[in-house]
């Protein structure tokens, strides 16, 4: 029999018990990939210092893959449609994997000082961009296989539970990269790579292949401008845009209102994000689950939360306000990012999951390739201003929203 035959014997209906399985191995699979994210947040700036990079080189590393990940995320998505959720899933964890050893090692060599800081940032890239390429694969193919898995009832409460692990690894990879970062600052991004190949691996045993129809048509393209995931997609950027505003200004803020040093500042913005990220998770685990509302009525609750998260660092000068401001915002987060999911799910047909999962996932690197260089450049305006202009936005947002239902 071949490979193609046994592929073709595999696609079968599967019982309850392997439906948890499955889901269970995509969030350990979300999880990782929070993990990975969170640690390289934390170790890049003094990993770049480290190798002679200034500010603006390092910030165009995360720009260049994010802005890469919204050009490539609609493709996996599409290509989770024709070869198969898991196949594209696979790929993306394998990928990411492999990528990341050869980014370590570009940080390896010029640390050694193999590479002078104009050759290792031109490999950074290269080794970070390409590393997005294949990253883009499991965020569109993990929500579709979770979309494919659950009724339309429990839709939220999937990718609720998806962004609650990707939460939990957001708040270990602080904790954990931290006390690896003691051994070298090298060495948490080496422990990502063994996380995320265990994940990989965890799939390719645990996660089922999904029946497919027995005549696969290529999947239509999804455009940005279709009508019933617009709104979804103006209020996905907007959204990450302006959590991106924040993520990329907040060390300033803190150091300059509080008078901070960069060591304070780095371990005071380490719990803040962490607090943040720790309130989308009880959020997502505690209220999520528990609520039976449309997906846009949960992007609505959760627009003034945010505004008042941004007016209040607009105008404290404490650090407990910040840290309660970052905490309302996590609160906030927690609600709208599986409401932005959900909505664009249910918004489509069943065979354009694989689809719309990739649009709704561009939308997130879009907001960040935008928010930093535009959060960046407002503050040095004015400190305050990044957060009145997210506020702006957000209550332009809130209103927009208002103007749309939920597709029944």
């Amino acid at each position: 029999m071949t490979q193609s035959n046994n592929d073709q014997a595999n696609e079968i209906s599967h019982p309850h018990a392997a439906n948890v399985l499955a889901k269970r191995t995509l969030l350990l699979a979300a999880g990782a990939m929070g993990f990975a994210q969170t640690v390289l947040f934390a170790i890049l700036a003094p990993l770049g210092r480290e190798i002679g990079l200034v500010e603006v080189q390092i910030g165009a590393i995360i720009s260049c893959s994010s802005l890469t990940i919204f050009l490539v995320s609609p493709l996996w998505g599409r290509a989770s449609d024709m070869w198969g959720r898991r196949k594209v899933l696979l790929i993306g964890l394998f990928g990411y994997s492999a990528g990341s050893i050869l980014f370590a090692g570009v940080f390896q060599a010029a640390l050694l000082g193999y590479l002078i800081p104009l050759i290792a940032l031109a490999l950074l890239i290269t080794t970070r961009v390409a590393n997005a390429v294949v990253m883009a694969a499991v965020s569109p193919s993990a929500n579709a296989y979770m979309a494919d898995i659950t009724t339309v009832q429990d839709r939220i409460k999937g990718m609720g539970a998806i962004g609650a692990a990707t939460n939990i690894g957001s708040i270990l990879g602080p904790a954990i990269g931290g006390l690896l970062a003691s051994i070298s600052l090298i060495t948490p991004l080496y422990f990502s790579v063994l996380l995320t190949l265990a994940a990989a691996i965890l799939a390719v045993y645990a996660l089922p292949v999904l029946p497919r129809p027995a005549h696969v048509r290529k999947p239509k393209k999804l455009k940005y401008t279709d009508p019933r995931i617009f709104p979804l997609v103006v209020a996905g950027v907007l959204l990450f845009m302006g959590f991106a505003i924040v993520q990329q200004t907040i060390a300033f803020r803190f150091q300059d209102v509080l008078g901070l040093d960069g060591t304070q500042t780095a371990k005071i913005v380490g719990i803040s994000l962490m607090l943040s990220a720790a309130a989308a998770l009880i959020v997502q685990l505690l209220v999520i689950p528990r609520l039976s509302v449309r997906p846009f009525v949960l992007l609505r609750i959760s627009m003034p939360m945010m505004m008042i998260s941004f007016a209040i660092m607009a105008i404290t000068d404490t650090q407990s306000m910040y840290m309660l401001a970052m905490c309302i915002l996590g609160l906030g987060m927690g609600l709208a990012g599986p409401g932005f999911m959900a909505g664009a799910s249910v918004a489509v047909s069943s065979d354009e999951q694989g689809a719309v999962a990739g649009v709704a996932g561009a939308c997130p690197p879009l907001g960040f390739t935008v928010g930093p260089i535009l959060g960046t450049y407002l503050y040095s305006v004015d400190g305050a201003l990044p957060y009145w202009f997210a506020f702006g936005c957000y209550f332009l947002l809130f209103f927009f929203t208002m103007k749309f239902k939920d597709r029944k």
